[in-house]
């Protein structure tokens, strides 16, 4: 799948380049299209590392206007060791980018984000340093 990926920091824009990065704010320049992000068709090992999403409406931390979105990185859970491990997570709602988790070989492969849309589609793009980036989307 065709992305726009920044060289600066590995942030991935899906339809455009913007102005400037959302996530380092380097600007346009840093940005180059590329065939970044495998998605569940690809080849490769698939199976610890399509994002498996899951959704809960009924935040606990914020009652009112918050979707609770969750990812597991890989139906097999991802390896995390020094050597081989997930980078981070970003979040996305309609293909607009809203968060990044950083991980560490220290966390379990999963994060979470809180967000304010309530629907819409849902999109987490992770970051393997050994198999690169991979996409796994649902609507909320």
């Amino acid at each position: 799948m065709k992305g726009f990926l920044c060289k600066v920091c590995g942030h991935i824009e899906l339809d455009s380049i913007p102005d400037k990065c959302p996530v380092c704010f380097s600007p346009s320049t840093a940005f180059s299209e590329q065939d970044v992000v495998k998605t569940i068709k690809d080849e490769g090992p698939k199976e610890k590392h399509v994002p498996v999403i899951a959704v809960n409406k009924k935040c606990k931390l914020i009652p009112a206007g918050c979707t609770e979105a969750q990812a597991k990185i890989g139906e097999a859970i991802h390896p995390m060791e020094p050597a081989h491990f997930i980078q981070w997570a970003d979040f996305y709602v309609d293909r607009k980018w809203v968060a990044r988790a950083h991980l560490t070989p220290e966390c379990n492969p999963a994060a979470s984000a809180f967000l304010k849309a309530a629907s819409g589609t849902l999109t987490v793009i992770e970051k393997c340093n050994i198999h690169g980036h991979w996409i796994g989307e649902m609507k909320l």
